[in-house]
């Protein structure tokens, strides 16, 4: 029988795992970035735009914008991560689902948006980083939620 109240809790963990993971990413987005040479993506903010309606007015209005819904997209993601491992997957399969989830989300909804090209057009560099920011982003999560669940 699922509980709602466990179902929450899960979800609670999970999204403090989730901060947790962004924060990694950020880290490991932010060091690429700089090694490389390459502006951030406004890609993810683009979509939430777009879905939202909201169109920032000036430079700093969008880096606000793409910051909130870095760290906002990430901590919602947590939550399913959360409820993996309330639906009773063990750690690892649970983070290699929600990597999965959370990176086949992103090749699929940005270009069905318009926001960024398929990742078959993508140079190799390109997808080798993406998705060496999601695998960060996944297993921090899950480390992250490993350490705050402390039901299982």
């Amino acid at each position: 029988m699922v509980r709602l109240g466990r179902l929450a809790a899960d979800a609670g963990v999970g999204m403090l795992a989730g901060l947790a993971g962004t924060l990694a990413m950020t880290v490991s987005s932010t060091a690429e970035m700089r090694l490389r040479g390459r502006q951030a993506s406004s890609a993810p903010a683009d979509a939430a735009g777009r879905m939202l309606g909201v169109r920032p007015v000036d430079e700093a209005g969008a880096r606000r914008f793409s910051q909130a819904v870095h760290y906002g997209y990430g901590t919602a993601w947590g939550a399913v991560r959360g409820l993996l491992a309330g639906c009773g997957l063990p750690g690892p399969v649970a983070t290699a689902v929600h990597l999965g989830l959370v990176w086949g989300s992103e090749l699929v909804a940005l270009p069905a948006i318009g926001v960024s090209p398929p990742v078959t057009t993508w140079r190799g560099r390109e997808a080798a980083a993406d998705a060496w920011h999601h695998l960060v982003y996944a297993v921090a999560t899950g480390a992250a939620h490993h350490a705050l669940d402390r039901t299982r």
